[in-house]
């Protein structure tokens, strides 16, 4: 089948020449068809790509084929529960963050716990996620409960 080559020109605010980017295709749609098309593809793989990276989801390390479905399950699960709080729970800060970055600063965290006699205390160090954008994100999650019906 023969193929073809797209130009794909943008110009952007405060830049002195455009970008060109070059599409080679044997698909048989418009130019315009072709290029939203690869632009969709190409954020597909870039979601897979931060789903390999960021949740490890490759690694089926099961003997059986069942163990490794649900294995990769899981990890589908734990990559869109983390796309939720990406969207939906975090503050404007962080909200750019990859989930690699939230992985290593907000879940993989150390802290030390404390006990005393009537509470129990998690110090974490603030180097990672100041104090006050550590505690939004719970205020955040609580907004997204619908609010209880007065009785």
């Amino acid at each position: 089948m023969p193929r073809r080559v797209e130009a794909k020109v943008e110009w952007h605010p405060g830049e002195l020449c455009p970008r060109v980017g070059f599409i080679v295709t044997n698909l048989s749609r418009s130019a315009e068809r072709v290029v939203t098309f690869c632009s969709q593809r190409g954020t597909a793989e870039q979601w897979i790509k931060e789903g390999k990276g960021a949740m490890k989801w490759t690694w089926l390390s099961c003997c059986s084929f069942a163990g490794n479905a649900v294995r990769l399950q899981l990890h589908a699960l734990a990559y869109n529960l983390a796309n939720f709080m990406r969207t939906l729970a975090l503050p404007e800060a962080v909200a750019h963050w990859s989930l690699t970055s939230l992985r290593e600063k907000l879940v993989k965290i150390g802290a030390k716990v404390v006990t005393h006699a009537r509470n129990v205390t998690f110090q974490m160090a603030e180097v990672a996620v100041p104090r006050n954008l550590f505690e939004e994100i719970p205020r955040l999650i609580a907004q997204l409960r619908p609010m209880p019906s007065p009785a």
